[in-house]
């Protein structure tokens, strides 16, 4: 598998990625990845994103410009963050979900599979269920 990845995208602007240590997965150089993250080899890490220690990002999913994403969160299979996201500790977002732009996910927030969040959206943990309430933000 190649280390470094280079495609013209749809504007002829060239994209260049580098693979992630742990995964293959494709990360911007504008990106930051913690080494003990784990990238599928069909995802995307964008410029200014940052990945925390012990996070999973799965097949097929794309974590836009500027999404930061904390310690030890599962982002399942073929999941979008939108730009500027936020996702905090041990929150899990299900396969399939779609985040919107700006959007902030709580610490140990649980999104179900196929979510949709809308932009600017807070998600915090349920104290009673253990589940996600959706909260739109002030």
């Amino acid at each position: 598998m190649a280390a470094k990845v280079e495609f013209e995208a749809d504007d002829g602007q060239v994209v260049r990625y580098v693979r992630h240590v742990n995964g293959g997965g494709l990360v911007s150089p504008g990106a930051r990845v913690h080494d003990g993250a784990s990238v599928a080899p069909t995802a995307y890490v964008e410029t200014g994103a940052r990945v925390g220690d012990r996070s999973r990002i799965g097949e097929g999913s794309w974590l836009d410009r500027g999404v930061i994403v904390g310690e030890d969160v599962v982002v399942d299979r073929n999941v979008h963050l939108g730009p500027r996201t936020r996702v905090h500790d041990g929150a899990r977002i299900g396969a399939g979900a779609r985040i919107g732009s700006d959007v902030v996910i709580g610490p140990g927030a649980r999104l179900p599979a196929d979510a949709i969040v809308a932009d600017g959206t807070v998600v915090r943990r349920s104290a009673r269920s253990g589940r996600s309430d959706f909260g739109i933000a002030a």
